[in-house]
């Protein structure tokens, strides 16, 4: 069965590595390329929410942080949640954001790695973001979220599409951090809450897959 997600999965090559030239250069621009293709390919509804995620962008790229957090957070929850198996028929796949607002469904990764990247295109340094994959305790499951760090070892604001409220790590105590990562690093968590570099993001295969077809999309 052909959906809209597999749909869109498979012409990703034609899409534009946006994020990879916003979070150097500080600027969103869709491409009528792209633009055309997801209004042929998908309806005016995913259009529409394209040009609201370059209007959002223009709106906030100079606001302070914090509205900033407040804005993107409350943005992409509006999308709708679905299990990987079910939107793209894989148990773990980590979309694009232009995926997952063409498609208008994901889930937590999703969520969070939209939130990283368009915060770094609007000129949140990277170093001040983590995208962190937790255990939430009430769920009994994994989950991921994103947390911003205002200075290194302050107490991170936590970015999560199971609440629009955005908290401090230390009021959600049914978060569980595993590891987080950013473009910069991979780190781990011990049992104290204490983190430890172990290398780079790359060494995550999904983290990885999700640039190399960023990157594809920018070749002839």
């Amino acid at each position: 069965m052909v959906t809209a997600a597999s749909a869109c999965r498979r012409q990703t090559p034609l899409l534009p590595a946006l994020l990879l030239v916003t979070a150097l250069c500080g600027a969103l621009e869709l491409s009528s390329q792209l633009m055309n293709y997801v209004q042929e390919e998908f309806g005016s509804e995913a259009y529409e929410r394209l040009e609201n995620w370059q209007r959002l962008h223009t709106l906030a790229a100079n606001a302070p942080v914090e509205r900033q957090l407040r804005l993107v957070n409350r943005f992409f929850n509006r999308v709708n949640f679905v299990s990987d198996i079910q939107h793209w028929g894989e148990e773990d796949y980590w979309a694009t954001p232009v995926e997952f607002l063409t498609t208008n469904a994901g889930d937590c990764e999703d969520f969070s790695i939209a939130k990283y990247l368009t915060l770094k295109s609007m000129g949140v340094p990277d170093d001040q973001l983590r995208v962190v994959y937790v255990k939430a305790l009430d769920l009994n499951q994994a989950h991921m979220v994103l947390a911003w760090y205002s200075e290194p070892d302050a107490d991170p604001l936590i970015l999560d599409n199971l609440i629009n409220e955005i908290k401090p790590a230390s009021q959600r105590t049914d978060l569980e951090p595993v590891y987080s990562f950013n473009g910069e690093g991979l780190w781990a968590n011990n049992a104290g809450g204490e983190r430890k570099r172990i290398g780079e993001a790359q060494k995550l295969s999904r983290w990885q897959e999700l640039n190399n077809r960023l990157i594809d999309s920018l070749r002839p």
